[in-house]
């Protein structure tokens, strides 16, 4: 998609429209928190305790005050 907007001069509406897509698609932004922090230790316990599912994780994550819900964890 940039590259047809950068590189031969489409308009971004054109653009969108050869590629298919909605211009609203192209231009949305995520307004999700970042949680790298949380997925690193959460791998950094998975690799400890291998054997651990998601609820003992969400224990642990808990007790190193990373409250978050068992629902994120559950992927």
């Amino acid at each position: 998609m940039d590259w047809a907007i950068r590189k031969k001069g489409y308009a971004q509406r054109q653009a969108c429209s050869l590629a298919g897509i909605d211009p609203r698609v192209y231009r949305y932004r995520s307004g999700r928190p970042n949680d790298d922090v949380l997925r690193r230790r959460l791998r950094e316990l998975a690799r400890e305790r291998r054997r651990f599912g998601y609820r003992r994780l969400h224990i642990l994550l808990k007790r190193g005050n990373f409250h978050v819900n068992w629902k994120k964890l559950y992927l």
